[in-house]
Order: structure tokens, then sequence, then C-alpha cells
């Protein structure tokens, strides 16, 4: 009982003694219609914003307001620990006078990677060697007046011709906004480091959001509609005067499509193209195609891919691509090969680069659902340079099938310099899996199912060293043999449809 009443008038003192903590003072806030913006739709509103932003920076940071309304507006210029906050109803409408817009800075490296790439300043907002940058809220971005070809970006000085481009910068929020005509980028974020992206919705004609040479790097809930091009893009290029990978990165929670018209994911209405149009359909989750400083340490999960291409995993300009995790992915309607691993030498980079590696890919978890037929998923090196140590587990795929025994007999060509897609080497000798100049592979747990009969074999190798399949439940109306070895050495078949179980140490051409 003295212990007790001890303890118990010793409490007020221990309760009076706790410090007392405030909440730290707001971030001051600047409106941008008490800096002269008129939010018409007409006029000329940069000016006024980029006032309202050296305002907030002079004042040490703060907050730059963007109440509902139209801003028109050529290039917005952030500065250091600032935020821009799109309240509802707000649009930031890009101009059509390419007057409006800051010229594109030189690049003394420009050679090594597409026009686009090698250049911030002539974009819509961008901001360079920044810190602590934020753009949020509810409203949106229109790039309306933001170009889209290569050639013609390349003559008129101050075009803009992307949404949003940040350089070298650290601590980066993107949260909540929509971009709808983003031009060549919604986003072109190069070299910044320590990265959140989420619930955005990007709805565009060309690249949703391009990450290059980035480090620790977030992306969460997003929607990206870009049927002309890329959805969410990991790069690495020589943009920024040396090679920088990109590396601690997530993605998770993301909607990647390629099929409905621009404009109606924003409203909503998620119109599908006519078959008639002639429309890449491309979409997807890429690595590359720029790809000099390496890809590591990168997961992806729980995104699903509709009405588009597939995964992309491609390394042709000497980088490493390495450790990488994806699983629970769902696709529908690939418009070409649910999963495409290319290493390659295109080598777009300074003097004496050489080819990189691709290894320590796990990709699981895996639903597509009808894919097309001509092209099987694809893991391709080189002669000389095999892609490494991939598995490949868990998966159900529903192709279209269809193919013919006139198209297993296709020798794909080597293409060893070609830009990477996953129609480079046309239709392929087999409808599931196409595995060239590799080592160390595992194919594992996988059901494929065709819509119609095959002439091919499910699977095919050449030049292949150590590759297992376990578990795979091919169909068994399509004709056999299902696998296809050439020039393979290693080789374990367990527990796989009508085929025995066995070992093979080494074939030259081989069907089981």
């Amino acid at each position: 009982m003295k212990r007790i009443l001890g303890y118990l008038l010793f409490l007020p003192v221990l309760v009076y003694a706790h410090p007392v903590y405030t909440n730290p003072s707001p971030q001051p806030f600047f409106n941008v219609r008490e800096y002269g913006a008129k939010a018409d739709g007409q006029t000329n509103d940069a000016p006024a914003i980029n006032k309202a932003i050296q305002a907030a920076h002079d004042a040490g940071g703060g907050t730059v307001f963007f109440p509902a309304g139209t801003y028109l507006s050529g290039s917005i210029r952030l500065q250091s620990h600032v935020t821009l906050y799109l309240d509802n109803g707000c649009v930031i409408l890009a101009s059509e006078n390419p007057q409006d817009y800051d010229a594109a800075e030189p690049n003394p490296h420009d050679q090594y990677q597409d026009y686009g790439h090698s250049h911030w300043h002539n974009s819509l907002i961008w901001g360079e060697n920044l810190d602590d940058i934020a753009i949020e809220g509810p409203g949106m971005i229109d790039g309306k007046g933001l170009t889209r070809n290569y050639r013609s970006d390349q003559k008129p000085e101050g075009v803009g011709n992307k949404a949003i481009a940040l350089k070298n910068c650290h601590n980066v929020i993107l949260k909540d906004f929509k971009i709808y005509r983003g031009g060549w980028f919604g986003l072109l974020l190069t070299g910044v480091d320590n990265l959140t992206i989420d619930n955005l919705m990007i709805d565009t004609n060309r690249d949703g959001m391009d990450i290059d040479a980035c480090k620790n790097v977030h992306v969460t809930n997003c929607i990206v509609n870009s049927p002309y091009d890329d959805g969410i893009c990991l790069k690495s290029s020589y943009g920024l005067g040396f090679a920088k990978s990109t590396e601690n990165v997530t993605i998770s929670d993301c909607i990647v499509s390629g099929d409905y018209v621009i404009g109606s994911v924003i409203d909503g209405t998620y119109k599908l193209y006519p078959d008639t149009m002639r429309v890449p359909r491309t979409g997807r989750i890429k690595f590359g195609t720029e790809s000099n400083g390496g890809f590591k340490n990168i997961t992806i999960t729980n995104c699903v891919l509709d009405h588009c291409g597939g995964l992309a995993l491609e390394s042709v300009d000497g980088a490493d691509l390495e450790n990488v995790t994806i699983s629970n992915i769902t696709m529908r309607d690939i418009v070409n090969m649910p999963i495409f691993i290319r290493l390659g030498a295109r080598l777009r980079g300074p003097e004496g680069t050489q080819p990189g590696h691709i290894r320590k890919v796990s990709i699981s978890h895996i639903v597509v659902y009808s894919s097309a037929s001509r092209a099987a998923s694809t893991i391709s090196g080189i002669p000389g340079h095999d892609i490494e140590d991939v598995t490949l587990s868990d998966m159900q795929i529903f192709l279209e099938g269809g193919g013919t025994t006139e198209q297993a007999a296709i020798n794909p060509p080597e293409k060893e310099n070609a830009y990477p897609e996953p129609t480079m080497f046309g239709t392929l000798p087999c409808y599931g899996f196409y595995i060239r100049h590799a080592k160390n592979i595992a194919i594992n747990n996988i059901q494929i199912y065709t819509n119609k009969k095959d002439e091919r074999p499910a699977i095919q190798t050449d030049d292949v060293k150590n590759v297992q399949f376990r578990f795979l439940d091919l169909p068994e109306d399509n004709p056999k043999p299902y696998f296809h070895f050439i020039r393979t050495n290693n080789i374990e078949i367990l527990h796989c449809t009508n085929t025995k179980d066995e070992l093979i140490a080494t074939t030259e051409d081989e069907k089981r």
C-alpha cells in the first residue's frame, strides 16, 4: 500500500513535468488571384502565378493556392519549399501561344536520348535543383497547347511539350490532381530523389509518367490512360550528363490502360476507340527504352493493365536491370504479349558503351485474360549476353491462339541493335513462352489456355542453360509436342501436361 501511495503522489509530478508540444505555425498562404491572376481562360496568368511562387519562396516557403477557375498559362517556374495547391474546379490550361513558354535549355548530351528527355524548361510547369516541393489538390492540368510529336518540337524556340518536368530535385510530392492531354510527357521526372506520386489521374496522348534516373520513389493509386505511348515508364537516360540508375522504386495499386478515348477516363465515360481507328493502344508498364544508368531494387504489385500492352523490361543502352519483383498483376485484352524481357545492344550512349545485364527478376501471381495470338511472352538476350536468374510463377494466361504449323517453323531474327518492342521479332514459333540467350530460368505453376487451337509448341528455347518447367497446365486440345528445345542444356520437366518427367542434359534440336 505504501508503494502504491508513493506512486500516486509522484504521478501528478510526472504529468505536470511532461512537456507540452504545440503545432508548428502553418505555412504562409499565397492566393494567385491576389497576385493578379484572372482565371478567365483568356489572359496569360503565368506572370501572376510566378509572382506568387516567388513570394512564397522569399517568405521561406508556403502554399500557392489556385481557387476554382481556368488559368491560361505559359511556363510556371517552381521554387524550393513551395507547394502548389489546385482547388476543386481549378484548371491550369496550357497556352497555345508558343512564345508563352521558356526555351529549351542547352544540353550537350542530347544525342543520347530523345529530344523530350533532354530538356525541361520548355514545359508548362518545371523546376530544377529544388528541394521540398509539391503539387497537390483535386484540380486539373490541361495541356491543350502542348506539342506532342518529335520533329516539330525541335524547331521553334519556346514551344511547350511537357505538362510537368523536374530535374535534380529532392523531396517531391505529386498528389491528387489530374492531367489531361499532357504533351510529350504528363510527368518527366529526371534525377528526382525521395519522390511520392499518389492518386493521380493522367489521361493523355503520349507517355503518362516517365521516372528517369530517380531514387526512392513511391507510385501509388494512380490511373493512367495513354493510348499512343507508355503509361508508367521507368528510364535511366544520359540526360543528366552521366549514367544514374533508377532504384528503390515501388509501384502499387495502379490502373494503366491504352484503348480509351482521351478524356473519357477523366470524365468517367470510358469510351473505347473503334476497331477501325488506328490507335497503338500502348499503355503498359515499361522499363526503358532509355537505359544507360540501370534499374535496381524495384517492386511492382497490385496493378491492372487494361486494353493495352503488357509488362516490358528492356535494357538496350548498357544498363544493369536487376533485383526486380513484380506480383499480383491483372491484364485484360493485351495487344501484343503479356511479358517482354529484352537485353539488347542499341547502345545509345557515350563511346565504349557495352551491353548491360538483366538478372534476378521475379514475376508471379499474374492473370492474363485475352492476349494476342502472334507473340508469346518473351525472354530474349543476344548472343554472348544472356538474361539470367528469371523466375515466372503462379500465372493464368488466356490466349487467342490460332497459330499454324508454318508459324511453328519460324526462326525469329536476332535484331541485336534494334529498338526494342514486343512486336520486333514478328510472329513467334510458339504461343506460351519464347526463351533465347538466357540461363537459370524457372517457369513454374502456370496454366495456359487458348481460345482457338494452336499448332505451335507452347514453349520454345534457344541457346538456354539451366531451365526448369514445373507444374505447367497446357492446353490438351492443342497438338503435341508442347516443348521445342534448341541448343539447350540442363532441362528439368516436372508435372507438365501430357509430358514425361525428365532431366535432359543437352539437346541441339528436340521436341517433347
